[in-house]
């Protein structure tokens, strides 16, 4: 009697580590919708990616020469300085972030 408890232990034991193990490789994908706004995400990452390099050129060019053309007026010359400085931290922002991005994806999966 203590032999057939021990092997219907032994039984049981083993289908839910089987129905564990199959359950979790078998339903690993993603449903389609999740897939279309993973691509979504990703393809508005890179388009802010595109563009924010050429904003952030055009914001330090722009302050460069407000700095240059502002014949002695210190006005001028510290919002150039506000634009340059406030256009590079907002690029280094945004690289930052797809950095941090792509560190979350290589951990996730």
């Amino acid at each position: 009697m203590k032999k057939k408890k021990i092997i219907y232990i032994i039984f049981i034991i083993l289908l839910t580590i089987t129905l564990i193990a199959i359950t979790t490789n078998t339903y690993a994908a993603d449903p389609k919708i999740v897939t279309k706004i993973k691509k979504a995400f990703e393809q508005i990452e890179d388009w802010i990616i595109k563009i924010a390099t050429p904003a952030a050129a055009v914001a330090v060019g722009t302050g460069i020469f407000m700095k240059k053309f502002s014949f002695g007026d210190e006005e001028r010359i510290r919002t150039g300085k506000k634009i340059i400085r406030s256009a590079l931290f907002s690029y280094a922002f945004i690289l930052a972030i797809d950095l941090i991005l792509a560190a979350i994806k290589t951990l996730v999966g």
